[in-house]
C-alpha cells in the first residue's frame, strides 16, 4: 500500500513538473531609439537613430505610453516629430510595441545672423 501511495505521489509531482516547464515562455524586450515619422491607427513608423530604414510598429489598447520620469502620456499628445524610445517584442512577424517612452524634442537653436551696414561718405574739398 505504501508502494502505491508512493508511486501516485511521484507521478503526480512529475506532472505537475512538467507542466510548470511547459508552461514557461521566454519573452526578450527590445529597445529602440528614434523619431516618429508615421503615427496612425494601430501602426507607427519610426525613423530610428541607428538605421537607415524606418521601423513600423504594432501597437494595442496595453500599449503604454510615458515621459522621461514615467508620468503616463496621452495618446492624443503623440505625433510625428517626437523623439521617443520604444519598448517592444517580436510577435510572428510583427514588431509590437509594449511601451513608448516620449522623450523632449532637443531644439535645435537657429543660427543667428547678424547684419552689418557700412557707410562711406566722401567729401571734396574746392
Amino acid at each position: 500500500m505504501k508502494n502505491v501511495i508512493r508511486k501516485s505521489i511521484g507521478a503526480i509531482l512529475l506532472t505537475g513538473t512538467l507542466l510548470t516547464a511547459s508552461a514557461q515562455t521566454s519573452v526578450t524586450t527590445t529597445t529602440s531609439a528614434g523619431t516618429i515619422s508615421e503615427f496612425g491607427p494601430q501602426t507607427m513608423i519610426i525613423k530610428t537613430e541607428t538605421g537607415t530604414a524606418p521601423v513600423s510598429y504594432t501597437y494595442s489598447k496595453t500599449t503604454t505610453y510615458v515621459d522621461e520620469a514615467g508620468n503616463p502620456v496621452a495618446l492624443t499628445t503623440v505625433k510625428s516629430g517626437l523623439p521617443v524610445t520604444v519598448y517592444y517584442n517580436k510577435v510572428g512577424d510583427s514588431l509590437m510595441a509594449s511601451k513608448v517612452v516620449v522623450r523632449k524634442a532637443v531644439l535645435v537653436p537657429s543660427p543667428v545672423v547678424e547684419e552689418s551696414k557700412t557707410t562711406t561718405t566722401t567729401t571734396e574739398t574746392k
